[in-house]
């Protein structure tokens, strides 16, 4: 049964011409809003076409965000060039990428960055959490499912490998015509961190060494 959606209203919308360090350009409209359930400061942000009512679902990611991959570029995990990848594919595509203040699936960057040091004794990323006192993760999309109503979208092409995004849209009232699964982007460092996301929370990763 859907979950009673508590609801939300667009605060500010504007317009930022956007630059990634690879040269590529685009320009997104972002949106604030009001009466989000958690009280952060999440955004959607608009690309490509505006959607016309009763048009295809428009391409949604709703990205959790990484200082860390985000911002510094860091190789531990593949948020960076997820975000990278996600921005030019809705431009091309429109719809909304949706950044969720949820650093460390959840938990905050001070305690991903602890769980890091427990990474590097041998735990992977979900057991760092555990081992911390945490949940393997904390994410609740109610925010996405409440800045989609404020936006006045009720179906989405869902562009995530994660199952459970879909299943919380799908039980916030949000239908999920289609998953749209992104790339892979693999690296030395981050080898460990894909494969724990797709054996522990069934991510659609096509990993070579993950049976």
């Amino acid at each position: 049964m859907d979950e009673t959606l508590p609801t939300a209203t667009v605060r500010t919308q504007v317009t930022v011409p956007l630059r990634f360090p690879d040269g590529y350009v685009t320009t997104a409209r972002v949106h604030s809003f009001h009466g989000l359930v958690d009280g952060r400061e999440h955004l959607a942000i608009g690309l490509g076409e505006r959607r016309v009512p009763d048009a295809s679902p428009p391409l949604v990611r709703p990205h959790s965000e990484c200082l860390t991959g985000d911002v510094f570029g860091s190789q531990r995990c593949d948020c960076g060039p997820q975000l990278r990848e996600a921005v030019e594919r809705i431009a091309d595509a429109g719809g909304y990428l949706l950044y969720l203040r949820q650093e460390g699936r959840g938990i905050g960057l001070y305690a991903k960055l602890d769980a890091y040091a427990l990474q590097d004794d041998g735990l992977d990323t979900y057991e760092a959490n555990v081992a911390l006192g945490r949940g393997a993760d904390e994410r609740d999309y109610t925010v996405a499912a409440q800045m989609l109503a404020a936006l006045g979208v009720t179906r989405v092409a869902l562009l995530s490998n994660n199952p459970d995004k879909a299943a919380q849209l799908e039980r916030l009232g949000v239908t999920v015509v289609d998953r749209v699964l992104t790339g892979v982007h693999l690296s030395p460092a981050n080898a460990g961190y894909l494969a724990a996301k797709v054996t522990r929370a069934d991510h659609a990763l096509d990993l070579p060494f993950v049976p």
